[in-house]
């Protein structure tokens, strides 16, 4: 009875977002109001149909934001998060400062003592990293001054939320509030511990896990990878909750730790999908714990509260925006964007229960604010778009670059970094190209990285570690692997998906090469093809031949030769007609050749000759 009631609230779940999502896609609203809305249908407080456990089923949800931060921290090497420190510790530093300053001042005219207006300030100053990011990435802001501004906004919020647990019980105002940790360690013990896992996460991060990943790559078992992934993720989420720090800011820790790890991309790519999936159903909680009842006795105090969190982080966001040198349509996406509660206070709100740090009267009316500010962020946006923007079209033309999405210009993603790979990938970035590097062998991956080339383990017949690695970004694929069918899978997906990505292949012979330009590569290499002819120019000069006539030959052949190949391509299906084109330009090239030879027996160009 149990199993079947676990598969019905499942069914429910699924079927509520199958139905809700697509209309508010429909509607231009988002998936992400789509899933507040399916939660809050189904919820205890509406239909009734996922019963009352819904606290349960968020802390299980929880867990969609325990991997997206890891998937946040994977994309922060420490290098970017020292290009990015003015903007994550000044704008960020200052939006969580003087948002708690502000809603801890307007709390205290209410509140009965100081500490408990602190704790509301630092609680509501935070916004939700989960609807946030999940919103800019489906609108494609993410890579403009905007998306990047709230990114350094939400990143210094994400970590502040450490020092805020370990102030929150400092706070109690009650003796009971006092700090004891779970452990029952006085507070320097308790300090050193979190310490010492912190340091553990980072020695495991750097040093053990390239062997452990290793060994796991070479299986060549995909399941085995993600089992490994979902390991690491879990396993720290468990070990951060248990020593009373947050999970997903343990995870977030891991991630960074593992930015630069050659294993970074295939991460990325297997915890994805679980990633999305978690974050769906905690949408689908947030929506579905908002308490209408408590709404209704109180709707006034209730809408006025969300109304005056939104209005101060605007107001607040807007300043910072301004003092920071962000355009009026940027700064608008970015005001707009972030001016909510996150998911963070619900974490928040239950540590200050826990502790008596915060009585449930303060905390049950100001939940329901948080749950109802997140379900608004959607139409903050569409109001943005459709009301805010359009009236910024007049903005001086000076402002204009700065809302531009900033393509990055030469980006290459190059598969296969054996030895023909090697030649290319060093030519590319000696001449100033970005490239990242796959190769789906862990023992060469180990190799090269070994003499300072950043390589990234994974298989590009995957579409989704293609995105991982920034498809959608770059100009050109290279694809320098000595597997065939792989390269005919990789090249059929990335055209059916990016049409417009300019697509370079090796290929070992022929009619290889002639499968490849039907696949829709757009130029390819033969792998043996220019030192063969190399080889043969210098046999027709062994062999009598003047120099310019041997390379006169060769390049001729080399014309035709081509032309015959994207002629192959185009009848390679058919193996009677390939046979009979093949035949027939083999016959037209030596005419070519002999009549060519003809021509120019008059010719006596001494310069092509070294000795003469």
């Amino acid at each position: 009875m149990h199993e079947t009631g676990f598969l019905m609230q499942a069914f429910v779940f699924l079927a509520a977002a199958v139905i809700a999502v697509p209309i508010a896609a429909r509607l231009g609203l988002g998936s992400v109001l789509g899933y507040l809305c399916a939660g809050a249908v189904i919820g205890p407080f509406a239909l009734g149909l996922i019963g009352q456990d819904i606290e349960e089923v968020m802390h299980f949800a929880e867990f969609g934001v325990v991997m997206m931060l890891f998937l946040v921290g994977l994309e922060l090497d420490p290098s970017k998060l020292w290009r990015m420190r003015v903007p994550i510790v000044g704008m960020g530093g200052l939006q969580v400062v003087l948002t708690t300053a502000v809603i801890a001042g307007i709390a205290l005219i209410y509140l009965d003592n100081w500490q408990h207006a602190v704790v509301v300030g630092m609680v509501l100053s935070l916004s939700s990293t989960a609807i946030v990011l999940q919103t800019l990435n489906e609108k494609g802001l993410m890579k403009n001054d905007s998306g990047q501004s709230a990114f350094a906004v939400l990143l210094f919020q994400d970590i502040a939320v450490i020092p805020m647990l370990a102030v929150l019980p400092l706070l109690a105002v009650a003796e009971v509030g006092t700090y004891s940790d779970k452990h029952n360690l006085p507070g320097y013990q308790s300090a050193l511990m979190v310490l010492g896992v912190v340091i553990g996460i980072v020695v495991v991060g750097r040093w053990l896990s390239r062997s452990v990943f290793r060994i796991i790559a070479e299986t060549r078992l995909r399941e085995m990878f993600t089992a490994t992934a979902l390991f690491l993720v879990v396993g720290i989420a468990l070990l951060m909750e248990h020593i009373g720090l947050s999970p997903a800011l343990g995870t977030f820790v891991a991630g960074v730790v593992l930015a630069n790890s050659e294993y970074r991309h295939e991460l990325e790519a297997e915890v994805e999908p679980f990633k999305g999936l978690l974050l769906a159903l905690f949408f689908i909680s947030v929506g579905a714990s908002i308490d209408f009842a408590l709404l209704m006795e109180n709707p006034w105090p209730i809408l006025a509260m969300v109304g005056g969190l939104v209005l101060v982080k605007l107001v607040i966001l807007l300043v910072l925006g301004k003092a920071f040198g962000l355009s009026s349509r940027s700064n608008a996406i970015f005001t707009f964007s972030l001016a909510q509660a996150g998911e963070f206070a619900f974490v928040l709100f239950s540590f200050a229960s826990a502790q008596d740090v915060l009585p449930p009267y303060i905390i049950d009316p100001l939940t329901l604010v948080v749950a109802l500010s997140m379900a608004l962020t959607p139409l903050l946006f569409v109001i943005n778009e459709r009301f805010v923007l359009p009236r910024l079209r007049g903005v001086k033309a000076s402002e204009r670059p700065h809302d531009a999405i900033k393509q990055p210009e030469g980006k290459a993603i190059l598969v296969g970094f054996g030895r023909f790979g090697q030649i290319v990938g060093r030519l590319l970035r000696m001449n100033g190209f970005e490239i990242t590097v796959l190769e789906h062998d862990a023992a060469q991956v180990d190799l090269v990285r070994n003499f300072g080339h950043k390589v990234y383990y994974g298989d590009a017949a995957r579409m989704d570690l293609l995105e991982t690695a920034g498809i959608e970004d770059v100009d050109l694929l290279v694809l320098a692997i000595d597997d065939h069918q792989r390269m005919l899978k990789t090249i059929h997906q990335v055209k059916r998906h990016h049409p417009d990505i300019k697509i370079l292949a090796r290929a070992a012979g022929r009619r290889e090469a002639a499968e490849l330009i039907h696949a829709g590569a757009d130029h390819i290499e033969r792998e043996t093809f220019d030192s063969a002819l190399s080889m043969g120019r210098m046999a027709l000069s062994l062999m009598g031949f003047r120099a310019y006539q041997a390379q006169r030959a060769a390049q001729l052949f080399k014309h035709h030769d081509k032309k015959s190949l994207y002629a192959l391509s185009e009848v390679i299906e058919d193996d009677k007609k390939y046979l009979t084109v093949a035949k027939q330009h083999a016959t037209d090239l030596e005419k070519v050749l002999k009549s060519d030879d003809q021509a120019n027996t008059e010719l006596d160009d001494r310069g092509w000759d070294s000795g003469s």
